[in-house]
């Protein structure tokens, strides 16, 4: 392949290898950013590639013991995976196909820390319906207490959890 292209891919590839993972080196890819890369570059379509197909070739092609995937082991993946995802095409063509659809992307933070609002959920976040020892760590408008809200705050007082007699201690010794 030719480098300039091949550069892009790898370029890539680090992006994605430390997305989510600041102390990643970017030489290395796991196995969720391996497929979130195949999801948003359009290599997994669900059809001729589901998530599955990406995660059984992401244990082929990794060392065993191993929890991510290197470059090189990437790019035998993606040998494996573009003969699935363009089968009318040759080896080359399908992989060069694959490598377009891969460089120059980048991980898409769309959405990564807003609470999501889809349907169901504000069920579940709406605090004015928790019962029981949840509802104790909201206040009315729905605020979260934060340490307050749990009861059972630590007493570090020294003496034993339930005892009672805590500064009874006499002072004829």
């Amino acid at each position: 392949l030719h480098s300039s292209k091949m550069s892009e891919v790898e370029n890539t590839f680090r992006k994605f290898a430390t997305y989510g993972d600041t102390a990643a080196s970017g030489n290395s890819m796991t196995g969720k950013n391996f497929s979130k890369m195949c999801k948003e570059c359009g290599v997994m379509d669900g059809k001729a590639v589901t998530s599955i197909d990406v995660d059984i070739i992401f244990n082929k092609v990794k060392a065993k013991g191993a929890r991510t995937i290197t470059f090189a082991e990437f790019q035998q993946a993606m040998k494996e995976l573009c003969m699935k995802r363009f089968k009318n095409k040759s080896p080359e063509e399908a992989l060069q196909a694959v490598y377009g659809l891969i460089e120059g992307k980048e991980p898409s933070h769309v959405g990564t820390t807003k609470a999501t609002k889809a349907g169901g959920v504000e069920r579940l976040t709406d605090t004015s319906k928790y019962t029981g020892t949840h509802k104790e760590r909201f206040d009315e408008s729905g605020k979260g207490k934060g340490l307050a809200g749990r009861e059972g705050l630590t007493d570090n007082s020294g003496y034993v959890g339930a005892y009672k007699g805590a500064g009874t201690y006499d002072k004829t010794h």
